[in-house]
């Protein structure tokens, strides 16, 4: 009799254990990330996952796949999401350019000063919204944007040669950019030698001198481990916020019922939280790895700062005439980052009341 009910007990749990399998594979999310599991992007996937997963009670499942397993570039991936056999994907500015080239408007340099602000940009401003919105309307409403997070904090300029704390400093440098006009007039106009390089390939790039210098985040340069290829100077001039842009198939997402959508959108919410998160604490380490590794770090003064951002003025006039959608996008990004400011202002002023 005993046996006879644990059978029945283990033939039971084995049912309820098939059937939530079975629920959890009747959604199942695909996201993708061209990073590694060392990078914010999948810090972030896996909090989205545990909560899809946990909060539509094992009905969304999401399955993550880094690196190239999917798709390699950005216009492949993107083409992935608007034909379905991508879910979920996570871009750079630069790498969904050809498609939005006015989402470089974050690359633009200087305009945002510091975390608080940019998070303030990108939580309690319609800027976001705005910016799914001309997406959906390119992309015959197959591309959906769902938030823009962090993926490696505050672009800085790294090289192999010398310490760069003036705009001349940069004169002949070969930089390695992006395949986006954006980032490439920026080297340009401040008289370096812009060489398009795709990431994977950076490394080699630098060990070999095809290119002398990056500009990216702490985390990002440890990460790849560009030290070991020559990088040895480091300005933390933080030119531009490292936006992560998280893009979902409209399909699939209107596919969803209202309930399950909300899940995804609060999931999403979660995601940007802890890419907000992860670079601040990475890059402490990073931080120490680099002296560590001999490298020398260079905080320009508020007067060599100001150098940089008078120098780079005819970036924004380009951005202007020769982006589509430039102007309108700018200044709906100038009002958000005003906004910002003036909330995160009165904040740090109650603060200290």
């Amino acid at each position: 009799m005993l046996k006879n009910t644990l059978r029945s007990v283990a033939l039971a749990a084995l049912l309820a254990g098939t059937a939530g399998a079975a629920l959890a594979q009747d959604i199942m999310l695909r996201a993708t990330a061209n990073s590694n599991e060392q990078d914010e992007d999948y810090d972030g996937l896996v909090v989205f996952k545990n909560y899809v997963e946990n909060a539509s009670n094992g009905a969304i499942g999401v399955e993550i796949f880094m690196g190239t397993q999917l798709c390699a570039k950005g216009d492949e991936c993107l083409a992935g999401v608007a034909d379905g056999t991508i879910d979920i994907y996570i871009s750079t500015s630069g790498g969904a350019a050809g498609l939005f080239p006015y989402i470089q408007v974050l690359d633009l340099p200087y305009l945002m000063s510091d975390d608080r602000v940019a998070e303030e940009v990108l939580t309690r401003t319609d800027f976001t919204a705005k910016l799914r919105a001309m997406a959906l309307a390119d992309s015959d409403d197959k591309i959906r944007l769902m938030t823009i997070g962090n993926t490696g904090g505050w672009r800085n300029y790294a090289n192999t040669q010398r310490r760069v704390a003036a705009p001349g400093d940069l004169a002949g440098l070969k930089m390695r950019t992006v395949p986006a006009d954006l980032p490439q007039t920026l080297a340009t106009t401040l008289g370096a030698s812009p060489t398009p390089i795709p990431w994977p390939e950076l490394f080699t790039s630098l060990q070999t001198g095809v290119v002398e210098g990056t500009a990216n985040g702490i985390t990002d340069i440890m990460s790849m481990k560009f030290t070991d290829a020559g990088i040895k100077y480091l300005t933390l001039d933080g030119h531009s916020y490292m936006g992560a842009f998280w893009w979902m198939g409209n399909d699939r997402f209107k596919s969803l019922t209202p309930e399950q959508q909300q899940i995804v959108v609060d999931g999403f919410a979660a995601l940007q939280q802890a890419t907000f998160a992860s670079p601040k604490r990475k890059e402490i380490q990073a931080y120490a790895d680099f002296r560590a590794a001999g490298g020398e770090i260079y905080v320009p003064t508020a007067e060599e700062k100001a150098a940089f951002k008078a120098a780079v003025n005819p970036v924004f006039d380009w951005f202007k005439a020769n982006v589509k959608g430039g102007p309108e996008v700018l200044d709906a990004f100038t009002a958000a980052v005003t906004s910002a400011e003036a909330s995160v202002s009165a904040a740090r002023a109650g603060d200290l009341n």
